[in-house]
């Protein structure tokens, strides 16, 4: 490899933002607060009981926003999904964190809304990462 070559990709990697990876042990204690509104269930296999007001969570991580087969989505995070929104763990901690704020930005929509209230201001990325790793297993 050169050096010009190395060079460069060493500067491509270093300019890259960090993001934080999330701690799933973590995210599995922080779920708690997520769990009077939301599952986690893949089928008949229930990996965390919880409420139905909001969409299982099984397979978010990857997933279009606003399409969770058999959940109705305001319109603001519909609209988000079909712009191109993809669950990924640095959205999906940002949108927990402020959904409605989250969605403002995304959408460029000063009258966005979001039907999730709750923010969960500590621990997205880990809530995130262990999202991801249920559905490792």
């Amino acid at each position: 490899m050169s050096f010009k070559y190395a060079a460069l990709l060493a500067a491509t990697v270093f300019a890259a933002p960090a993001f934080a990876e999330g701690d799933a042990a973590a995210g599995e204690k922080t779920f708690k607060k997520c769990k009077s509104c939301h599952t986690i269930a893949n089928g008949d296999d229930v990996i965390y009981k919880g409420g139905k007001t909001g969409p299982n969570l099984y397979g978010i991580i990857g997933r279009a926003a606003g399409t969770q087969e058999g959940f109705k989505y305001g319109k603001s995070l519909a609209d988000a999904g079909e712009k191109g929104l993809v669950w990924d763990a640095e959205n999906l901690a940002s949108f927990s964190a402020d959904p409605k704020e989250f969605l403002k930005e995304y959408l460029d929509d000063g009258a966005a809304k979001s039907k999730m209230s709750f923010k969960l201001k500590d621990g997205g990325e880990d809530v995130a990462a262990y999202l991801e790793s249920v559905v490792a297993e």
